[in-house]
């Protein structure tokens, strides 16, 4: 596999050759940060954490040199951050038993560059070589730049696959906007049910952005909870952890399909049940 930027890495936890390690792929995430996946695809991860038929595979498509630091991490150059942030995503790797972690060594403003085409290749190759039955990436209502410069590469380079060799479904789930929004009957639902201690731990791994100044591994776990309790308005908590996810997958089965369209029509659907509902209350 040749991918494209000279810092690209393949870390395969269990040193398994590359091609059966690719092979074994169920479930994989493609994130933009250190961390996305574990904050995202937790769903995929622990879904494949103890099967001995399932395996999740990440990938991470930028470099992490833009981060934010403070408090130990003041001083970091550049250069060490990218460092530091490719190590914890390596130990994320270990302690989830990946399959396989690719970071793809990216700056963000290259994965900006709709011009550029090198991560939608390198995605593409991704893909061919483990043939996953889902994915995990960022939902395309994220309100964060890097995000969405992942989400399109992602679609576009599975649309570039023929069908055959297609995931099956491709799920977009919640980092920097929650899903709550859309209507329940539209919404992917992960139940992550029972696996706090786990995510807890996993989360920590990622200490230079946690003591860096942002707490994403408690305000990752408590999206969960909140989603569980506020799911259903009328009945009992069915899960005490819940993650939401757009459904993406009619974009890779139908490639006339116009993402921007596809994208509006939730946020359409959306309004007009707000408005429907404001109007069978109003006094005439």
């Amino acid at each position: 596999m040749l991918l494209q930027h000279p810092s690209a890495e393949i870390y395969i936890p269990d040193d398994q050759p590359l091609p059966s390690a690719l092979s074994r792929i169920t479930h994989l995430g493609i994130g933009a940060h250190q961390d996305d996946l574990e904050f995202m695809a937790f769903h995929g991860i622990i879904a494949c954490l103890n099967s001995p038929t399932q395996w999740f595979g990440g990938v991470t498509c930028t470099d992490g040199a833009g981060s934010a630091r403070s408090g130990p991490y003041t001083a970091f150059t550049d250069t060490q951050m990218i460092a530091e942030r490719r190590n914890e995503q390596r130990a994320a790797a270990r302690l989830g038993n990946y399959a396989a972690m690719l970071q793809l060594g990216y700056a963000s403003s290259v994965t900006r560059d709709p011009s550029d085409l090198r991560l939608q290749q390198d995605l593409a190759q991704i893909l061919i070589a483990s043939t996953p039955e889902i994915v995990y990436t960022h939902n395309p209502a994220d309100k964060h730049p890097s995000h969405i410069a992942v989400v399109i590469p992602v679609i576009q380079a599975i649309r570039s696959l023929p069908k055959s060799l297609r995931p099956q479904a491709v799920h977009g789930c919640e980092v920097w906007r929650s899903l709550d929004w859309m209507l329940d009957q539209e919404k992917i639902t992960h139940d992550v049910s029972g696996h706090d201690s786990f995510a807890a731990h996993l989360n920590g791994l990622f200490s230079s952005q946690i003591s860096g100044g942002k707490r994403y591994d408690l305000a990752v776990i408590g999206r969960r909870h909140s989603n569980a309790t506020f799911f259903n308005s009328h009945g009992v908590d069915q899960s005490s952890g819940l993650a939401f996810a757009i459904d993406l997958t009619p974009l890779i089965l139908d490639d006339s399909l116009n993402i921007i369209d596809y994208v509006s029509g939730f946020i359409d659907r959306f309004k007009a049940d707000v408005v429907a509902q404001l109007q069978s209350f109003l006094r005439q």
